[in-house]
C-alpha cells in the first residue's frame, strides 16, 4: 500500500511540474518562503503594470486567461489548489499527508476549471482580503508604485511643456525679422549707426546678474560713447518677476519724468521676462513712456531646466534637491526662490494666461543656439576683473594691474546645450530653448550663429574679432525694434486715413 501511495505521489508531482505544483510546495513548507513567493508576485505584477498597458491588451483578447492569473493566493497558484496545499502541516511526513497531496493534486484540474469560470471581481476581493491581512506587503507595494510613478515623471520631464507657447490656442504668429537684423548688425560693424538719440534706453540684466560686475557693461560703456542715454536697470535679480516688474515700472517712470524720452528696453534672461512683465502688469500707466521691447534669449515660455530641478514629484525628492537650491538662492545668493519658480513652464503658463503683452508695443524675441563641440566644451568666459596693486612686479607704471577673471561658463552652457539636445531633441542656449523664446506676435531674429546663454552679457575668450561683439547685437536688436515701431505707427496711420 506505500509503495502504491508513493507512486501516486511521484505521478501527481511530475504532473505538477507541468502546471508549475512543485515550486508552490516548496514555498509552502517554509513560511518565510511562502511570503516572500507573495510579495515578489505582487511587486511583479505592479511593476508591469507600471510600464505597460498589456494587461489590457490581455484582457480582451483571453480574459479567462487573465482571470486564472489574478486568482492567486500567496502561494503563486489558483484558488482551490492553493487551498487543498497551503492548509497541510508543512512538517508532517506521514503516508496520510503524502495521500492528501496526490489526491489534492489529482484534483486540480476541475478546481481549475471552477477557477476559469471565476469572475475578476471575486480576484479583487482576494486581493484586498490579501493586502488587509498582510499590511506590511501593502505598504511595499504602495513604495514601489510611488518609486515608479516618480521615476517616470522624471524621466519625461518637460517634454510636454517645451514649445507650449507655440501650440496655445488664440496667440498672434511670430514674424521672422532675421533677415533684416543681419542687414543692420552688417551696417553696424562698418560704422553706420541708426538709434534715435530722442530715446532713453534701458538694459534689464537677468538672474544672478547681482553677482557679475560685468553684466551688460561693455554694452552701457558703447551705448555712451555714442552719445546715448543707457541704463542699467539697478533690481535684484534674484528676486521674483513681479517684484521687479514693479521696480522695473518705478525705473521707467523716474526716467521718463527726468529726460521726457520714451524708454526702449532691452532683457537679457530673466531680464526680458521681468521687462515684458512689468508693462504686461502696467501697460496703462506706461504705454505712452515706452517705445518698445527686445528679450535676448529670455525664457518667455519657460525653461526646462528650473522646470526639471523643482518639479515635485520626482526621484530629486528623496534627495531634497528643492531644499538644496532654496538653500544655494536663499542663503547664499540671499535672493528668493520664486525667482527660480517663475521660470517654470508652470508659472510662465499661469501668468501668460492672465496677463499678455499688448498687441500695439513692439516687441523682438531674439534666441540663439549654444555649440556643442569640444571647442564648446572649453570654453572660458570672462566675469569679472582682479585689480593688483602697484607695487606687484607685473605692473610697470604706478597704475594697478587689471588680470581677468574667467571661468568655464561657456563650457557650462554647452554642456547643458548638449544634455538638452539629448534628453528632449531641442535647440537651445544652453538653458533656454529656442522655441520658448520666442514671443507670441513678436518679430524672431534667428541668428546662425553658435552663441551660449551667457555670450550676451560675458565675453569669451575665443571669440572671433571678425564677427560682431554682444554691444553691437544688443544696438541691432534696439534698432529692429525702432523700426518695428515705425511700420506698426505707419500701418496705423493707414489705417486711420
Amino acid at each position: 500500500m506505500v509503495n502504491v501511495v508513493s507512486q501516486t505521489h511521484r505521478s501527481a508531482s511530475n504532473d505538477g511540474l507541468t502546471s508549475n505544483g512543485l515550486i508552490p510546495q516548496l514555498f509552502t513548507s517554509v513560511p518565510t518562503l511562502n511570503e516572500a513567493a507573495s510579495y515578489i508576485a505582487q511587486t511583479t505584477s505592479i511593476f508591469t503594470g507600471c510600464f505597460s498597458d498589456n494587461s489590457v491588451e490581455r484582457d480582451s483578447r483571453n480574459p479567462i486567461v487573465h482571470a486564472q492569473e489574478l486568482e492567486t493566493f500567496s502561494c503563486g497558484q489558483p484558488r482551490g489548489y492553493v487551498a487543498s496545499i497551503c492548509d497541510l502541516p508543512s512538517s508532517s511526513g506521514s503516508h496520510s499527508t503524502t495521500h492528501a497531496e496526490s489526491s489534492n493534486t489529482a484534483t486540480a484540474a476541475p478546481i481549475n476549471g471552477e477557477i476559469t469560470r471565476t469572475s475578476a471581481r471575486v480576484a479583487s476581493e482576494d486581493a484586498s482580503a490579501h493586502e488587509e491581512s498582510n499590511p506590511t506587503g501593502g505598504i511595499g507595494i504602495s513604495m514601489f508604485k510611488s518609486l515608479i510613478d516618480r521615476a517616470r515623471r522624471t524621466v519625461h520631464g518637460s517634454a510636454d511643456d517645451i514649445g507650449w507657447l507655440q501650440r496655445a490656442s488664440g496667440m498672434p504668429p511670430v514674424e521672422d525679422g532675421t533677415e533684416r537684423f543681419t542687414e543692420i548688425l552688417d551696417n553696424i560693424r562698418h560704422g553706420l549707426h541708426k538709434l534715435p538719440n530722442s530715446m532713453v534706453y534701458l538694459l534689464v540684466p537677468g538672474l544672478f546678474s547681482n553677482h557679475g560686475p560685468l553684466y551688460f557693461v561693455n554694452t552701457k560703456m558703447s551705448f555712451s560713447k555714442m552719445g546715448l542715454a543707457c541704463h542699467i536697470a539697478k533690481i535684484h535679480s534674484e528676486a521674483s518677476v513681479e517684484k521687479n516688474a514693479r521696480e522695473i515700472k518705478e525705473y521707467i517712470e523716474e526716467i521718463y519724468w527726468g529726460s521726457r524720452k520714451r524708454v526702449l528696453l532691452l532683457g537679457h534672461s530673466k531680464g526680458g521676462v521681468d521687462a515684458a512683465a512689468a508693462l504686461s502688469l502696467y501697460w496703462p500707466d506706461l504705454k505712452d513712456k515706452v517705445a518698445g521691447l527686445a528679450l535676448a534669449q529670455s525664457p518667455y515660455g519657460g525653461s526646462p531646466i528650473p522646470s526639471d530641478i523643482l518639479r515635485e514629484g520626482q526621484l530629486g525628492d528623496y534627495v531634497n534637491v528643492r531644499k538644496l537650491m532654496e538653500i544655494l538662492i536663499c542663503q547664499v545668493i540671499k535672493g528668493d526662490l520664486q525667482a527660480l519658480e517663475d521660470l517654470t513652464y508652470e508659472k510662465r503658463r499661469e501668468f501668460l494666461m492672465k496677463h499678455q503683452l499688448p498687441r500695439e508695443l513692439p516687441v523682438v524675441s531674439f534666441h540663439t543656439e549654444a555649440g556643442i563641440s569640444s571647442t564648446a566644451l572649453a570654453t572660458l568666459s570672462h566675469v569679472a576683473h582682479a585689480e593688483l596693486p602697484a607695487v606687484s612686479p607685473l605692473s610697470a607704471s604706478d597704475q594697478p594691474t587689471k588680470l581677468a577673471v574667467v571661468i568655464p561658463l561657456g563650457a557650462v552652457m554647452a554642456a547643458c546645450a548638449q544634455l538638452l539636445q539629448i534628453r528632449y531633441g531641442e535647440k537651445s542656449d544652453g538653458l533656454v530653448t529656442c522655441r520658448d523664446a520666442e514671443v507670441p506676435g513678436s518679430v524672431v531674429v534667428r541668428p546662425k550663429r553658435k552663441l551660449d546663454h551667457a555670450w550676451m552679457v560675458y565675453s569669451s575668450l575665443n571669440d572671433d574679432p571678425s564677427e560682431a561683439d554682444a554691444s553691437q547685437v544688443c544696438e541691432a536688436l534696439m534698432t529692429l525694434v525702432v523700426e518695428v515701431g515705425q511700420q506698426r505707427r505707419h500701418e496705423l496711420a493707414m489705417k486711420d486715413e
